[in-house]
Order: C-alpha cells, then structure tokens, then sequence
C-alpha cells in the first residue's frame, strides 16, 4: 500500500493540476468569470482532496483485505474513477448550489458536467501516477490483468 506521504504527494498533484484544467474550461463552458469558477475551483479541490485521502485509503484497504495487493486493473481504475467522482458530487452539490444562487437541479447538471470532465481527467492521472511513482513490490509481479 502507498504511504501517507505518498498519499498527500498524489492528492496535491491531483488537485493542482486539475485547477489548471477547470478552471479555464469551466469559465467557457458555463460562463462564468474566473473568480467565480476559481472560488468553485478551489473550493471543490479542498473537498476533493480530502475526499481523496480518505476514499483512496479506504479502497486500497479493501482492496488488499479481499485481494492481497493494491493494483488495479484497467476496469477497477474505471470503477475507482467513477465510484469517487459519485461520493465527491453528493459531497459539492449543496454548497455549489448555494455559492451560485441556483437550484439543486441546475447545481448538478454542472456539477455532473465536472464530474464527467473529472472522471476522465482521473482515470489518466492515476495511470501516470502509478507508472511514475510505482511500488516497489509492483516490479516483482507481472501487470494486472482484467
């Protein structure tokens, strides 16, 4: 399993790069201004990245409880990409809503729209973060299949 170190490494980079990413897109997308997207940015990246330690941890830890390792094959990163994505919309879409002055409907209809874009943007990070920072244990055992 990855250390607390290595957690807190992957949750900031995940975060930082994401907020290069949102933060212009979402200004486009929903026309907003980049105060307005950074404040949501932001606020969501400090949710997510605690959702992250404690989600990441959490699976990890089933993961090797029921299958004695932590590597994911490419269908469970999908599954671990779209589970968290699920947690954190439930998580955001009270103070979005509130923060805009909008509806809970409107209020999900962006913030599944960032969700989809952080669904992707998560399931490529995490596959570069595991082939920069892989575990030692990893060299020994052949990839992960289905």
């Amino acid at each position: 399993m990855r250390s607390t170190r290595d957690r807190i490494r992957h949750a900031l980079l995940f975060e930082a790069f994401g907020l290069l990413l949102i933060i212009p897109l979402g200004t486009v997308l929903f026309g907003l201004h980049a105060s307005e997207m950074g404040v949501i940015g932001v606020g969501s990246a400090l949710a997510a990245t605690a959702w992250n330690y404690v989600y990441n941890l959490g699976f990890d830890r089933v993961m090797q409880r029921r299958l004695g390792h932590t590597r994911k094959s490419v269908p469970l990163r999908m599954a671990h990409a779209v589970l968290f994505e699920a947690g954190l919309l439930t998580i955001l879409l009270p103070p979005i809503a509130w923060y805009l002055g909008i509806g809970l409907a409107q209020a999900f209809v962006m913030d599944l729209a960032i969700a989809a874009f952080y669904v992707a943007y998560a399931f490529v990070f995490n596959l570069a973060y595991d082939r920069a920072f892989p575990l030692p244990s990893w060299s020994a055992v052949s990839a992960p299949t289905a």
